[in-house]
């Protein structure tokens, strides 16, 4: 394994070297949080697809396959069109707003009254996303290193949280376009083709595993259904996910270069199922579907190419983690603390005084970090807990978000009580029905709904003047807030 530990060691080194080039480069709020806004269509569209495959699209998506065969390619195939439908609808539009948060989007379009209570919701989502990517550290540090749990924890989340706290969002890009090429390599042009050849092939992968292996909708209906409503919805309105948009050099690129990243997702979703599926013929009874991508790499790939596609892992368990930290402390220190802060001193929405908005935002990162590793190495269960947040996300954002983007008749109460009466119900039904039933989601998105509906047409229509100022927002046509001296775009 000495070769394997080298190639892992200067992955990570490289990591932390990117960290600290970012630091010289993040000297504003703009560019410490989004990339000074010019990222092109090559680095926007790999730190795209980067952030949205993280260990539960590899390790999770191999371990779908090993269960449900070439149909266990559909949570990431749900996830890929997710970014498709952001990219193709709507990412033009949200580039253009020049803002930091999706609580600030809120704020926008219905008036400053829907801020707090929505960041509240968002930063629950980023930070339980956060920890359910730290946590996957403990799979992939047992097999490199044989560590236990805690110490893998530690290892993996202070590096992410290191490169992440020292250069911000361009130090995140930078270690993800390095992370996408890993993952590129070591999945799609290694792991994959060598696990189908150790497999015997297509045609003996076929004769060794039921027909239903090799339905495309084996899985079920009712969870490809699920899969949609919680990945594909998700992704059009993360923080994690919008705060990429918001790094875009145009609208162009926006739009193709997220088209190019979705594209991608579908077919890193096909890599995975089939992998696993070539694990499930190799090894028929893993006491745990989520063993097989540790296990073929561990058992299969020889020495060197081993180490390179276990780094992929850690890759994409690393940039996804990176960004929900850096969204985490976003919203974190812009829509709630700056807003509790102005409240205790009865300027609620008043400027603030002249500080270091790079440094504060540093600060957040870090503070978000420790209390991401902490929870980590408190919870076990990665999958409830990553439902618990897209559950929040979708029952309480989903609508107003949406409403925003697309009905004018949408109003700030109709917002708040849409956010309020969908969090509270998908938190009471998780109660109810379990947090892994399907109904919450399902029933929470539905009230929150009817009561945006309801009580937007109950209620007196926005003001034109903020319709008006937030249609030259969408158009492109206001300057930036607190707007910063131009930086020459990278060449």
């Amino acid at each position: 394994m000495a070769v394997d530990y080298i190639v892992i060691v200067v992955y990570l080194a490289g990591m932390l070297a990117m960290g600290w080039w970012g630091m010289r480069r993040a000297k504003s709020k703009s560019e410490f949080l989004v990339a000074g806004r010019r990222l092109g269509p090559a680095m926007y569209s790999g730190t795209m697809a980067a952030i949205v495959l993280g260990g539960a699209s590899t390790i999770g998506g191999v371990g779908l396959g090993y269960q449900y065969g070439l149909s266990g390619a559909w949570m990431v195939v749900t996830i890929g069109l997710g970014i498709l439908a952001l990219s193709v609808f709507f990412s033009a539009r949200i580039a253009r707003l020049k803002v930091y948060t999706v609580s600030e989007m809120l704020d926008l379009r219905y008036g400053g009254r829907a801020g707090i209570i929505s960041g509240v919701v968002m930063w629950a989502y980023t930070l339980m996303l956060a920890v359910t990517s730290t946590i996957a550290y403990a799979t992939i540090f047992d097999v490199l290193f044989d560590v236990n749990r805690t110490l893998a924890i530690v290892l993996g989340g202070s590096i992410v949280v290191a490169y992440s706290t020292l250069g911000g969002m361009w130090s995140i890009t930078l270690t993800d376009m390095v992370q996408f090429v890993v993952k590129t390599i070591g999945v799609l042009l290694l792991l994959l083709p060598i696990a189908v050849v150790k497999a015997g092939g297509f045609g003996e992968m076929k004769a060794q595993l039921p027909t239903e292996y090799f339905d495309p909708l084996g899985i079920g209906g009712e969870t490809i259904f699920t899969y949609v409503l919680i990945y594909t919805f998700g992704m059009l309105i993360g923080q994690d996910i919008w705060q990429r948009v918001f790094t875009a050099g145009s609208d162009r690129t926006a739009k193709w270069g997220g088209t190019v990243a979705g594209t991608y997702c579908l077919v890193y979703a096909v890599a995975g199922a089939i992998i696993g599926t070539a694990a499930k013929v190799l090894y028929p009874k893993l006491a745990s579907p989520d063993d097989a991508f540790a296990t073929i790499v561990k058992d299969e790939l020889p020495m060197g190419v081993r180490g390179l596609v276990l780094a992929a892992a850690l890759a994409a368990v690393m940039s996804t983690s990176s960004g929900a930290l850096i969204a985490c402390a976003t919203v974190a220190n812009n829509d709630i603390w700056s807003r509790l802060r102005g409240v205790v001193r009865g300027t609620p929405g008043e400027a603030e005084e002249p500080h270091d908005e790079v440094k504060g935002n540093r600060v957040f990162i870090l503070a978000m970090g420790v209390a991401v590793i902490l929870i980590s190495i408190a919870l076990n269960d990665v999958v409830e807990a990553l439902t618990v947040a897209y559950n929040l996300l979708v029952g309480g954002l989903l609508v107003p978000i949406l409403g925003g983007l697309l009905w004018k008749r949408g109003t700030a109460q109709g917002a708040l009580a849409a956010v309020a009466v969908g969090g509270l119900a998908v938190v009471g039904l998780m109660a109810g029905y379990g947090i892994l039933a399907n109904e919450p989601v399902y029933y929470g998105l539905l009230a929150s709904l009817a009561v945006y509906v309801a009580v937007s047409l109950a209620t007196r229509p926005t003001d034109e003047a903020t319709l008006a100022a937030w249609r030259e927002r969408l158009a492109g046509r206001a300057p930036e807030p607190q707007s910063e001296p131009a930086v020459p775009a990278p060449q």
